[in-house]
């Protein structure tokens, strides 16, 4: 089912995490962070609208990276339920799509929740003091391929608060798949 996120709650501080990364590594949100801002990314491996963007999203990241921007995907689904999304399948992607940031695991889905994540993808572009700035989309494309000449939305985004500190005024949400919750 497609879910939109929420309008952007601007200047609101995640809390820190401690996640296994698929290379082997344990990131928090300090270690993520980079000198021009953050961008954290909610993502799962079987979302069809996460497999329609990976290739822009991974673009994307390494765009941002090169302006100082520290970058990370989360992956938080029922991997029990939507077994595509485990461990094992996180690092095949990142591997088979030369990821240049962490993709971290939230099994317990702590991190979703206390992000307040609600699909994939999801965008959180915080600044460099940690507030958030960008919580919109990648680009208009959704699940289909971008139209030629697509705006970056995203990039544009969190290039602005590399710039300036500040995250555009106008942000239209993310579309994708629920996160799939596991049941209490």
């Amino acid at each position: 089912m497609a879910t939109t996120t929420p309008v952007c709650d601007f200047g609101w501080k995640a809390r820190d995490f401690e996640l296994p990364a698929t290379n082997g590594r344990s990131y928090s949100l300090a270690d993520i962070a980079g000198p021009g801002g953050t961008l954290i990314t909610f993502i799962c491996n079987h979302c069809p609208y996460v497999k329609s963007v990976l290739d822009r999203i991974v673009r994307d990241a390494s765009n941002l990276q090169e302006l100082g921007i520290g970058v990370a995907a989360i992956s938080s689904n029922d991997a029990e339920h939507y077994p595509e999304d485990d461990f094992a399948n996180m690092r095949r992607v990142a591997k088979a799509n030369l990821f240049s940031f962490p993709y971290l695991h939230d099994e317990t889905q702590a991190v979703a929740r206390a992000f307040g994540a609600a699909c994939t993808p999801d965008f959180f572009g915080f600044d460099a003091g940690g507030g958030l700035q960008y919580r919109g989309r990648l680009d208009a494309s959704g699940r289909d391929p971008a139209p030629p000449g697509a705006r970056r939305d995203l990039y544009e985004a969190m290039k602005q608060v590399a710039e300036t500190g500040q995250g555009p005024t106008s942000q239209i949400p993310s579309m994708g798949c629920s996160i799939k919750w596991k049941t209490a």
